[in-house]
């Protein structure tokens, strides 16, 4: 359950609505990481949407404001969802996959394994993280509950493992290949050049690749995961956002408040939700029922 219906829920069966009742709805989304200008946004056109239907009571106030919602998050909405309707136009298919560390980049690949074998489709890994051997190991561990190969490389560094790959993916035939990259801040320049180079080794070793560049983004890490998304998105041209752990604690807003800052310009999708630590918990994300899940 998202902390936002935790905060929301008694708000909603309330037997009234009156200016008291919108401020605690304005303070319940700010502190559930839909952020200021975000709410602001969504409270006047709340009012504007009530003023015109005659909405008062609490149950039609909570219909608006999820249409409200849904229509925020539309923008972020991919269609078609290249994670769930797989019409392969490259073989292999590159996914460059990044994030800060801890994020759950490492587990996120591993249930993309999992749903694109489910599909029928042939998956190659790379350990791009050379700095640490957890990282490969856990990478390693994912591509053996998946039976499927892991290229690593015990020195080196993430552009060259990522050549290699792209190498081995064809000759193979794989589908897709899936790129892991070492965590990193995104205020780490030095570390944000590293990406930048290893995305242009691949595109040079398999010209239009990478075709899907993701970041894993963790649900909980609230306002400051906007300034991760604005910083990987400068350096590298995101495509797709997943969004991870959100079946605890995570408060659920921080994707209205991605919607409400990347309204201008081309911006990445949000494809996917992370929402457990099983192979299998990875769902499609749709702005009607992430709206609906937010509010009921």
């Amino acid at each position: 359950m998202f902390g936002l219906r935790k905060t929301l829920g008694s708000l909603f069966k309330s037997s009234h609505t009156d200016e008291a009742w919108f401020d605690t709805l304005e303070e319940s989304l700010i502190q559930s990481d839909v952020g200021l200008p975000t709410t602001e946004q969504l409270i006047a056109k709340l009012r504007r949407a009530a003023k015109s239907e005659k909405a008062s009571s609490p149950e039609a106030l909570q219909s608006l404001l999820i249409q409200e919602v849904t229509a925020l998050l539309g923008a972020l909405e991919p269609l078609p969802n290249p994670l769930y309707i797989r019409t392969l136009e490259a073989i292999p298919e590159v996914w460059l996959v990044v994030g800060v560390n801890g994020a759950g980049k490492t587990t996120t690949i591993g249930k993309l394994c999992r749903l694109f074998q489910s599909q029928g489709k042939s998956v190659l890994l790379a350990a791009g993280d050379t700095f640490r051997a957890a990282a490969r190991n856990q990478l390693l561990e994912w591509g053996g509950r998946n039976q499927v190969d892991v290229i690593i490389q015990e020195g080196g560094d993430a552009a060259a493992v990522a050549h290699d790959a792209i190498h081995a993916a064809l000759s193979r035939k794989s589908d897709i290949l899936i790129i892991d990259t070492a965590g990193r801040l995104a205020t780490q320049d030095h570390l944000m050049e590293e990406l930048k180079k290893v995305k242009r080794v691949i595109g040079k070793a398999l010209p239009g690749a990478p075709h899907q560049t993701l970041l894993v983004l963790d649900g909980n890490t609230g306002q400051n995961g906007l300034n991760q998304v604005r910083a990987f998105h400068a350096a590298l041209g995101l495509t797709g956002i997943i969004v991870t752990k959100l079946d605890g604690t995570a408060k659920g807003g921080v994707i209205c408040a991605l919607a409400h800052t990347l309204q201008d310009g081309p911006k990445p999708a949000v494809l996917a939700l992370g929402k457990g630590e099983g192979i299998n918990d990875l769902v499609a994300f749709t702005a009607s029922q992430y709206s609906s899940e937010l509010f009921n």
